[in-house]
């Protein structure tokens, strides 16, 4: 078992990686500004502390710390040329980032239910979401992420004992990079982490498209345009953040679990799109979508003249 690690970048690019590294910083810098004024507009607006908008702060800040946890290692590899990494550090990261991948997907899961009880069964909604319910909602999802992404780094550290090579193909330290390296049977810790992708993110897409199918087809039985339009409208924002990470994350692990054929940088280059966009997406798709949010948005940068 290797003391350390060398994550070389993205293979097959290392001459263009110091350009490659200016777009991701300013997408991560956008990405930690976006979500750090959406937390801070959420905490302002009393009109805010609703659940939606609670669990979109429980977002806010899982996209800061997913980004956190990879970009300013990712950015020092790029420009700086430090690819060593300790092998437990290795293995803190990948849990990290598989945590908070997981406890993304729950938050929105639970946004779908909000939506799904606020539509189909409006006069219940503040009887069920609850702030104490929000809470176990919110240690639920840590719980359950944290739970299912720590066997993948048991398994790592305390089976594999032999590697044929420390160098990691792959600019942060993802799971399946890491087996690839292992000279042992690696049968189980593929099976496992298969196992965590379906019945954690399989499951929860499966769960949220069941609640927009029971949505649609309340907003469409409903007798006036407007409020038809009007109930669709509250969903809009949480759709196109639950189809751009779905979609971006089943896109890359099925490319790189089984696209052969793919340049390897293709692959990498998807993991790392895939981990910065939705963050930098979410605050601006819920800032154009949310009048209050624009509202606090004004009231921060644009002050009222005196009268």
């Amino acid at each position: 078992m290797p003391s350390v690690l060398t994550l070389i970048g993205i293979p097959g690019l290392e001459s263009v990686q110091f350009w490659i590294g200016i777009p991701f910083c300013a997408m991560y810098i956008i990405a930690v500004f976006g979500n750090s004024l959406l937390l801070v507009i959420i905490k302002a607006e009393r009109s805010l502390h609703e659940p939606m908008y609670v669990f979109l702060a429980m977002l806010g800040a899982t996209d800061i710390a997913l980004s956190t946890c990879i970009l300013p290692k990712r950015l020092g590899i790029f420009w700086f040329h430090p690819p060593q990494i300790h092998f437990d550090a290795c293995l803190l990261q990948m849990w990290f980032i598989h945590s908070f991948q997981c406890i993304e997907s729950g938050i929105l899961l639970a946004m779908a239910l909000d939506r799904y009880v606020a539509i189909c069964d409006p006069l219940r909604h503040a009887v069920i979401f609850t702030h104490q319910f929000l809470t176990q909602i919110g240690v639920g999802v840590t719980l359950r992420a944290a739970l299912f992404a720590a066997p993948c780094v048991i398994l790592l550290k305390c089976r594999l004992k032999f590697y044929r090579t420390t160098v990691v193909l792959h600019s942060y330290c993802e799971h399946t990079a890491i087996v690839k390296l292992a000279a042992d049977d690696v049968r189980i810790d593929k099976i496992y982490g298969l196992f965590v992708a379906f019945s954690i993110l399989g499951l929860d897409v499966i769960f949220i498209t069941l609640s927009y199918i029971r949505i649609f087809i309340t907003v469409f039985n409903l007798p006036q345009k407007e409020a038809r339009f009007k109930a669709f409208n509250t969903c809009i924002a949480h759709i196109c953040v639950f189809l751009e990470f779905y979609f971006l994350g089943f896109f890359s692990f099925f490319t790189h679990r089984f696209g052969f054929r793919i340049p390897s940088y293709i692959h990498i280059l998807l993991s790392n799109i895939y981990l910065l966009v939705p963050p930098l997406l979410s605050p601006i798709v819920y800032g154009v979508k949310t009048k209050q949010i624009r509202n606090g948005v004004s009231k921060i940068f644009y002050s009222k003249n005196p009268s």
